[in-house]
């Protein structure tokens, strides 16, 4: 499995997912505004990998930072990378463990060189927890896939989203390990197409049946009773148990409802917001109109043309059989569950 980010001595390396499944290519970050850059431009994405590489940003910021100005330059370092995309906050969980663990260690007396060396090891150990995390979910979703059934998925929650493994591919991953041989129906996901060229791409590599759809497809299969489930990962969990995820999600759930199909949510306990009370709270990211009117360099729309480009939707919790996490499967009411959960 091709790893999606990874710390070296060279800098921060990631697979660049804008070119995929095309080409393969790395781009290995130097400095924490590179890391910037990568999340903004979606080198990266995803948001348990973008969690990941801001925490890997901080820490090569911080190696970077000078002794006379650490603590200016290191809230300059946190400020640029939560800057970068405003709905995935597991970006902003990331940057604030890298804070907690700054404050820690300046209370115990700590130098500089131990806190950046903290710091490093730290940003490893949230991609390594990652990991870890998503393959305990895998282990708690898997159980919900029937037998041999076909699952529907929207966008990319897959390794390449995370540190590895995924959140609802690590759901499939697991069930298919586990002798449960599931298929795939993957949503194309427009404007970016991370269905398409990532979900069915990663399948592929795992050698896992997928089917690829264009977004307007779903109703047509689920009506024709082809779809047993559907699992989608998230961005934002807010504390009712709306879900932000990427656009067009909604409409995913509102079309299982309608047909009594099954729709899962699979995210880690640190995409959770339990700070929001709805869904409705949750900033959505608007993203560049040329994403919409151009695809790969061409030119599909008339000049001038007005666009919306939210980058994602939110989900009324009423649509949502169960939300999937590393410590268990929260149901509804899911102001209840989800507290359970987090404060296990």
């Amino acid at each position: 499995m091709v790893k999606t980010i990874e710390w070296t001595p060279e800098g921060v390396v990631m697979i660049d997912q804008r070119i995929l499944p095309m080409r393969e290519e790395f781009i290995t970050c130097k400095n924490y505004q590179q890391v910037a850059d990568a999340i903004r431009t979606m080198v990266i994405r995803g948001a348990p990998a973008i969690g990941c590489a801001a925490a890997m940003g901080v820490a090569i910021g911080a190696l970077q930072a000078s002794d006379e100005n650490f603590d200016a330059e290191f809230e300059q370092i946190c400020s640029t990378l939560a800057a970068t995309r405003p709905t995935a906050v597991n970006l902003f969980w990331a940057i604030d463990r890298m804070k907690k663990l700054v404050e820690q260690l300046r209370a115990e007396g700590a130098s500089l060189d131990a806190i950046r060396q903290a710091l490093v090891a730290e940003g490893e150990k949230v991609l390594e927890e990652d990991i870890e995390i998503n393959k305990a979910m895998g282990r708690h979703g898997a159980a919900l896939l029937p037998q041999g059934a076909t699952v529907m998925t929207h966008c990319n929650a897959g390794a390449l989203a995370t540190g590895g493994y995924g959140t609802a591919l690590g759901v499939i991953r697991a069930a298919v390990e586990s002798g449960n041989a599931v298929a795939v129906l993957a949503n194309e996901t427009r404007p970016f197409l991370q269905g398409s060229r990532l979900t069915v791409w990663e399948l592929q590599q795992d050698d896992i049946p997928v089917t690829l759809l264009t977004d307007n497809m779903a109703g047509h299969v689920m009506r024709a009773g082809k779809v047993g489930a559907v699992v989608v990962g998230a961005d934002r969990i807010a504390g009712n148990g709306d879900v932000a995820n990427k656009i067009g999600t909604y409409s995913v759930a509102v079309l299982a409802k309608e047909n009594n199909i099954p729709f899962y949510v699979a995210a880690p306990i640190s995409t959770l917001d339990l700070t929001l009370a709805s869904g409705d709270e949750i900033p959505i990211e608007e993203r560049d109109a040329e994403e919409v009117t151009h695809h790969a360099g061409a030119q599909v729309a008339p000049t001038g043309t007005q666009v919306m480009n939210p980058a994602f939707d939110v989900t009324p919790n009423k649509y949502i059989a169960g939300i999937i996490t590393e410590k268990g499967v929260a149901r509804p009411p899911y102001v209840e569950s989800l507290r359970e959960l987090a404060s296990k």
